[in-house]
């Protein structure tokens, strides 16, 4: 498999679990670039568990047919490294299809990256607009229907929705899932933030179902408590990134999160479990000190 992004990492654990060998090559140093680091190695230590081969940070120069098979030759390190294998996937991105649309004659304006739209999904046409992969960064069929939508308002309804108003999860499905939302933890370094963290060891369902490798986090900022950005790593993270879909599109603070009742034993609950640490947190010492001599008192 050739790229180590969610449809590359996706397909490898696929086929491995299918009874394949599979060997992963990636020019990036690590899985998944646009997750954050811990999650990627976490990721990398599942796929070495599982048996998958990873060669990474490798530039693929050519590829080859022969007797024993299809043949990688990729350059790591200035070291030249074979890779041997059936069938060759190439996941390693994906790039515009208008050739041939004939756009220039409709005076829509385009670029290697797709065409260009405006926060409306207005083309440089002024009557055609675009919507999906085409004309956003988020290449999903769920951005693509949300963007749809916004389309279909803007140009038959004489709408005014924007496309960045829209709050976008996405997930990988491997096993676990990563799903994400919002600031990462390199957005949430620069910034006046806090983060909070918690394992899925301290999960009652994910220590059930032995799946206890994974962590939620989110990320908020300091001075309100609004929510900003989240990533769960589970077993269900898919299921459950859309409650803190809804908050972030809200404007909710964290220590809402701890009043919502979820369904015990749950993945979900752990998100309750974030606006409680969140709480905790905000108990200054000073605070206790006066809690323990008011309660003294009480007695």
């Amino acid at each position: 498999v050739i790229g180590g992004g969610p449809i590359g990492c996706e397909l490898a654990q696929a086929f491995a679990r299918l009874g394949s060998q599979v060997s992963l090559v990636s020019d990036v140093a690590r899985l998944l670039p646009k997750e954050d680091p811990d999650v990627a190695a976490l990721l990398e230590q599942q796929f070495r568990r599982e048996g998958i081969e990873l060669i990474l940070g490798a530039k693929v120069e050519r590829a080859e047919k022969s007797a024993v098979g299809r043949i990688l030759i990729v350059n790591r390190g200035q070291k030249k490294e074979t890779v041997v294998g059936d069938e060759i996937l190439l996941a390693a991105g994906r790039v515009p299809n208008v050739e041939g649309l004939n756009l220039e004659a409709a005076g829509v304006k385009y670029d290697d990256k797709g065409v260009t739209v405006d926060d409306h999904l207005r083309t440089s046409n002024k009557s055609i607009f675009a919507a999906g992969d085409i004309g956003s960064p988020f290449h999903f069929t769920h951005s693509a229907e949300a963007l749809g939508r916004v389309a279909l308002q803007n140009a038959l309804f004489f709408g005014r929705k924007r496309a960045s108003d829209l709050v976008i999860p996405w997930c990988t499905y491997t096993s676990p899932e990563i799903a994400h939302v919002g600031l990462n933890q390199e957005g949430a370094s620069k910034g006046e933030t806090e983060t909070f963290n918690l394992p899925f060891a301290e999960n009652d369902r994910g220590v059930v179902d032995n799946d206890t490798q994974g962590f939620a986090r989110v990320h908020v900022r300091k001075k309100d408590g609004r929510l900003l950005g989240a990533t769960l790593v589970s077993r269900h993270a898919g299921e459950s990134i859309g409650e803190l879909v809804m908050a972030i599109q809200h404007r909710m603070k964290v220590g809402e999160l701890g009043a919502i009742i979820h369904p015990y034993p749950t993945e979900a609950e752990i998100i309750k479990r974030l606006g409680d640490a969140s709480q905790r947190g905000r108990l200054k010492p000073w605070m206790k000190q006066a809690l323990v001599k008011i309660f003294k008192w009480r007695r």
